[in-house]
């Protein structure tokens, strides 16, 4: 495999990773995960008790996470173009992700009727029931997907905001499996752990509040991620990256992407990108580098990534 295109710096301290405060009004560097464990775990700001004879109101500003209503229209208009498939669990589920057309017993929950089957039943039947309606719908097993969101300094404000309606439209539309968020720039957050609930406009809106910054460490994000799966299926777990993937901080990501199960890379191509080092990532990692230049071509994208 080629050399990167750029030598990334050498990072002097071990990446810290973020998560959710106890009271979840913040991010919190984690105790021992992502950092050397001679270190101490330590908060971002100062997490000490003062005393002043100051006089001073209560605020709590802090604790509303800003909306972009824009951002927010975005994730839906992505959702409404995305088909993903109903989950099915069972082993005799197939592994497609978007699952194989078959026909089942009308539950009410599809509208595409299967004519030539229904036909069939009804006619062996001369007091037809809702169970003679015979439907065509898609199956597959349950999945365990990680979405990893550059948010580093190389981003602009449109690529992150892109990037933020994707996360959120993806978390809707996969609802039914197990899903986990990371953002990541030298360092990284954990938005929502695997399995966790998320709900998309606010996983959008603590994507937004989160300002872009920092140099870009695909690896320390690729890492985090595949903790995060570690004790899912291998056949059903994938990481899904969103980046203009300009790596120039810490360890070449092509030896951690060959570790994770599936690695498939959405490349943003509206500004400074590395074409090849998204195309190795997604080769080592089993999966497809799609370029997109805007909103419009995610949800095209994102049916080709999960067809496969």
């Amino acid at each position: 495999m080629k050399p990167l295109r750029r030598k990334p710096k050498q990072l002097d301290e071990e990446p810290d990773l973020l998560v959710a405060s106890a009271g979840g009004s913040g991010m919190v560097v984690a105790g021992d995960r992502g950092r050397d464990p001679r270190r101490p775990p330590h908060h971002r700001g100062s997490g000490t008790t003062a005393i002043t004879d100051e006089a001073g109101d209560l605020d709590r500003t802090d604790d509303r996470v800003a909306v972009d209503e824009q951002a927010r229209v975005r994730a839906r208009q992505i959702a409404r173009k995305l088909a993903l498939a109903q989950v099915l669990h069972t082993s005799r589920a197939p592994r497609s992700a978007t699952g194989t057309l078959v026909t089942r017993r009308w539950r009410g929950d599809s509208d595409e009727i299967d004519l030539d089957a229904t036909l069939e039943a009804v006619a062996a039947n001369p007091l037809p029931t809702d169970d003679d309606i015979l439907v065509r719908q898609r199956v597959r097993r349950h999945r365990s997907v990680m979405i990893v969101v550059d948010i580093s300094g190389s981003a602009r404000g449109e690529q992150v905001r892109t990037a933020a309606a994707t996360v959120g439209a993806l978390v809707g539309e996969l609802s039914r499996d197990s899903v986990g968020v990371i953002a990541f720039w030298s360092d990284a957050a954990l938005i929502s752990p695997l399995g966790e609930p998320v709900v998309p406009d606010r996983v959008v809106d603590q994507l937004l509040t989160l300002p872009a910054q920092g140099l870009t460490n695909v690896a320390f994000a690729l890492s985090t991620a595949a903790d995060e799966l570690r004790g899912a299926p291998r056949a059903d777990a994938r990481v899904l990256l969103l980046s203009d993937c300009v790596h120039n901080a810490g360890p070449d990501p092509r030896t951690m992407a060959s570790t994770l199960p599936r690695l498939d890379v959405l490349l943003d191509t509206s500004g400074e990108h590395d074409a090849d080092l998204g195309r190795d990532l997604a080769d080592v990692g089993h999966g497809r580098c799609i370029p997109i230049v805007d909103h419009h071509g995610v949800a095209p994208a994102l049916r080709r990534i999960f067809a496969s």
